[in-house]
């Protein structure tokens, strides 16, 4: 059996469609490379909303506990009445 010979057209058309298949393999790869990143910050995100969450359980749950009022208060800048208030002038 003999085959018949790829005419040079043939030839050409098979070169640009490989050429296309290329670089369309290569914006594909790029793509899910740029969205692995996206999906990783927003993986980190979820992971600080959950721990916020879990804070803000406790601080409810235990609301009426005197040590996590005081905690609480300390973070929005109030201090104990009788608290000594050193201020570091070096800086």
């Amino acid at each position: 059996m003999r085959f018949k010979r790829a005419s040079f057209l043939t030839k050409i058309v098979v070169l640009v469609l490989l050429i296309y298949l290329a670089t369309s393999l290569l914006d594909l790869r790029g793509q899910i490379q740029s969205l692995q990143g996206e999906l990783s910050g927003k993986e980190q995100q979820v992971a600080d909303l959950r721990q916020e969450n879990e804070e803000k359980s406790y601080a409810i749950e235990n609301s009426d506990d005197p040590e996590v009022i005081e905690e609480v208060a300390r973070e929005k800048g109030y201090q104990d009445k009788n608290a000594v208030l050193y201020i570091d002038v070096a800086n």
